[in-house]
């Protein structure tokens, strides 16, 4: 069995942690960052050389930081074969000059370089396998080169992305299980835009302090996060404040909405708020404006008629 039957195999049979409609659950995080993401120049090639250069400088360093930094080095050494025949010490100078960390990421990126030369031609390994061979590249780097440059990698496990499946999915602290889920997420031969996507997720949407609605995250109808309240993840240890809050009321809707094919305003209101009171502070007019707003995600639907009625939208 090859690595791609694996991986379809692994794809018919998804976690159980996962939503039954995968297909929903995958356009929905594709359009939400297609529509709008962080502008990084790195993200608008597929060049493997400027890729990694890109990787390289990332770790442990804010991309913010990056973006000048990876300008200035490409302008000075533009291709692969620039780098190799650069002076490693002008390289490692380099390096501290824009304050990008260990000075031996310096080293391995120039030998790096040569081992393209030298190795396979001028031309990138396509693989993570392969790419692992190269110096100071480890999996996650391999994996990202890739998937970024040739659309050919495994789906992206990092704190971002276990932090994301943990909360939505209600995923166990485990790499192993992190891993399964992540492949089975992935859409076949879709790691360029799908590991893009994700990653986005984490940094915007669902960062240490959630932005659920302000980020418009496109997972909100399925995440276990937004509807028990609960955000705690591997690296959040302590749930941010939550009881009480806008976020908290919509996550009730959305969870009461999942058991009902639909429910009026009066049925729904005391299933959200314990002290739901029809001509209250709590009441038919506080929910309407929740459920419009919710509408507006396109999350529910909601009739405001005579009888208003609510139900998911499918």
């Amino acid at each position: 069995m090859t690595d791609g039957d694996a991986g379809n195999e692994a794809r018919s049979e998804p976690d159980e942690a996962l939503p039954e409609d995968l297909d929903a659950v995958r356009d929905a995080l594709v359009s939400w960052y297609e529509a709008d993401h962080r502008s990084f120049p790195w993200r608008e090639t597929d060049d493997p050389y400027e890729i990694l250069v890109s990787e390289v400088m990332s770790q442990q360093t804010q991309l913010d930081r990056v973006v000048d930094a990876w300008r200035d080095f490409l302008d000075r050494w533009p291709t692969a074969a620039a780098l190799a025949d650069a002076d490693r010490a002008d390289v490692v100078a380099f390096w501290s000059d824009h304050s990008l960390g260990y000075n031996n990421r310096a080293k391995y990126l120039h030998e790096a370089a040569e081992q393209v030369l030298t190795e396979y031609g001028g031309d990138f390994p396509e693989t993570p396998d392969e790419l692992s061979e190269l110096m100071g590249v480890g999996p996650y780097t391999a994996n990202a080169v890739a998937s970024f440059a040739f659309n050919n990698g495994d789906a992206v496990v990092d704190t971002n992305v276990k932090r994301v499946l943990y909360r939505a999915f209600d995923v166990e602290d485990d790499d192993g299980r992190f891993e399964r889920v992540a492949a089975d997420l992935m859409p076949a031969g879709e790691s360029r835009v799908w590991n893009n996507a994700i990653m986005e997720l984490g940094g915007v949407a669902c960062g240490k302090k959630p932005r659920c609605d302000e980020a418009g995250c496109p997972w909100r109808e399925w995440c276990h996060a937004y509807e028990t309240g609960d955000f705690t993840a591997p690296d959040v240890p302590t749930q941010p404040e939550f009881e009480g809050s806008r976020r908290q009321m919509r996550g009730r809707v959305i969870s009461t909405l999942k058991e009902y094919d639909e429910l009026g305003l009066d049925e729904l209101g005391p299933r959200v708020r314990v002290d739901y009171a029809p001509d209250g502070e709590y009441g038919r007019e506080w929910l309407a404006e929740l459920l419009s707003d919710l509408e507006r995600d396109g999350l529910v639907e909601f009739d405001g008629g005579d009888e208003p009625v609510a139900r998911l939208r499918r």
